[in-house]
């Protein structure tokens, strides 16, 4: 049997990665802590909580560098959505900010893409993670472990777990911070089915990605 191999944590990649997103946190703690913006200043500690526990993972599973550019750009444009401010001609509903703003007028907003994105992103790096620790489990390469039907809704079952999760976060937020961006019952609802949208979408590109042998080997394209 083979054993996964051992890699360094940071690559290149991961270097280009790492700098990324302490860039734009520095630059998100910045604003939120000068302009008073005490729900961001909240998301900001929870998103450095969300670092910390990525690289926990990554750690010991080696995530691809697309998983890693894939969950830092999300963090960004999640820093992004309730921070940078949009021109009062661009349909919005509510403060006018990214999130807000109608990319299809009364059908798709930016917070919605945000959702897709992000927890399609969360399903592929429940997928990474899974696999990796089969692998570990059975002193095989990552690569040789195939995405299963079964494997793949769990994954799904995963990422749209941590999208409820998301949306308790953002509950709490609501208590704790006097007037949020968080939006309403309903937005919580889009926001879930966009976070279904993303896991399945996800997890039928895995699946495609297999068939077709197209899904590089974790273990050749370390971070």
């Amino acid at each position: 049997m083979q054993k996964q191999n051992a890699a360094p944590l940071l690559s290149p990649a991961g270097v280009g990665v790492l700098a990324f997103t302490v860039l734009y946190m520095i630059v998100g703690a910045q604003r939120a802590w000068a302009g008073g913006n005490h729900e961001f200043q909240f998301y900001i500690v929870m998103l450095a909580l969300c670092i910390f526990a990525i690289a926990q993972l990554h750690r010991r599973v080696r995530l691809s560098p697309g998983v890693l550019w894939g969950l830092s750009v999300w963090g960004a444009a999640h820093l992004a959505g309730g921070m940078v401010p949009i021109p009062a001609s661009w349909p919005a509903e509510g403060s006018p900010v990214l999130y807000n703003w109608w990319l299809v007028d009364g059908v798709l907003k930016f917070d919605q893409v945000v959702h897709a994105y992000g927890f399609g992103m969360a399903t592929w790096t429940c997928w990474q993670g899974l696999r990796g620790a089969i692998a570990r489990r059975l002193s095989i390469a990552p690569a040789q472990v195939a995405p299963s039907a079964g494997l793949l809704v769990l994954c799904a079952a995963a990422g749209m777990g941590l999208g409820a999760l998301n949306e308790v976060v953002e509950f709490i937020a609501t208590l704790m911070v006097k007037n949020t961006n968080v939006g309403g019952y309903a937005n919580t609802g889009w926001d879930l089915v966009a976070n279904l949208v993303g896991a399945v979408v996800t997890v039928l590109v895995i699946a495609m990605a297999r068939s077709g042998h197209n899904e590089a080997p974790t273990s050749s394209s370390r971070a």
